[in-house]
């Protein structure tokens, strides 16, 4: 059997041994089960994961994957020469960046290890002007959050558009693969705090975290970040605006700075 080389690369970016942060952080989980959140024990087992995880997924995609999804477009625009001048690129990268940077209150958790911007110049030959560009651009986002720069914090949601942009996935793809990235990372975190076992996690991967990701990409593929966009119809901007769904789920994750002993980074 042959697969394409998109499948492929989503086979690739899916390997549990890619630096996206799934065993440093718990999306809020270990803060969620610190402040007594959990029934001990649950009942039946894993009902809480389960719910916690449902909420994770949501509010993720409503209020991240505009901004990976609006990443991706302004790479491939780039990338492809719709979008000529990479400073223009860069700008729109960095507005992008400062936006989710404003909206979000889990910052260690929506920071990527450095090493996921050095992943692409694993995949791509640059043999073609498409590649070249979309190196240009990876390199040059690569030096800005290197250095600091105030306007490039470098975000996930961020840096997860650019690396599907960059090696030619699909928006579509990108984005689900971003957010299954997500829900696994949160039950990797809830194997690592006992909350589950390994056999349970592959179950709920198998029977519950499909349907949670595709519904929660349908309904958020409306939303943009707006970043990009000046004007939106005032009478539809509630719908097509981020937004957190859980803001439970937020003050959780930004009080995980403060619990008295912690396993993950956020």
């Amino acid at each position: 059997m042959q697969v394409d080389q998109e499948t492929y690369l989503l086979l690739l970016l899916s390997d549990a041994h890619l630096p996206t942060g799934s065993f440093v952080a718990s999306a809020g989980l270990e803060s969620t089960a610190a402040h007594a959140l959990f029934h001990v024990p649950a009942t039946p087992p894993g009902s809480d994961t389960l719910a916690f995880l449902r909420n994770s997924v949501d509010t993720y995609a409503r209020s991240t994957l505009p901004f990976a999804r609006d990443a991706h477009r302004v790479t491939t625009a780039y990338a492809s020469g719709e979008m000529t001048e990479l400073d223009e690129a860069l700008q729109a990268l960095s507005r992008l960046d400062a936006l989710y940077n404003a909206s979000t209150l889990n910052h260690g958790f929506t920071r990527p290890p450095f090493l996921m911007l050095k992943t692409p110049t694993t995949y791509l030959p640059l043999l073609d002007e498409r590649e070249n560009r979309a190196g240009a651009l990876m390199a040059a986002l690569k030096l800005r959050v290197r250095r600091g720069d105030s306007d490039a914090p470098g975000h996930l949601p961020i840096c997860w558009g650019v690396l599907a942009g960059v090696l030619g996935l699909t928006v579509d793809h990108g984005a689900y693969i971003h957010l299954f990235l997500h829900a696994r990372g949160v039950l990797s975190a809830a194997i690592r705090m006992n909350a589950l076992g390994p056999y349970a996690a592959q179950q709920l991967l198998l029977h519950a975290v499909k349907h949670m990701v595709d519904d929660a990409l349908t309904s958020t593929a409306h939303v943009v970040s707006r970043a990009l966009q000046d004007e939106i119809d005032p009478e539809h901007a509630e719908d097509r605006l981020p937004a957190t769904t859980w803001p439970l789920g937020d003050l959780l994750a930004a009080r995980h700075d403060l619990l008295h002993s912690r396993i993950f980074n956020s």
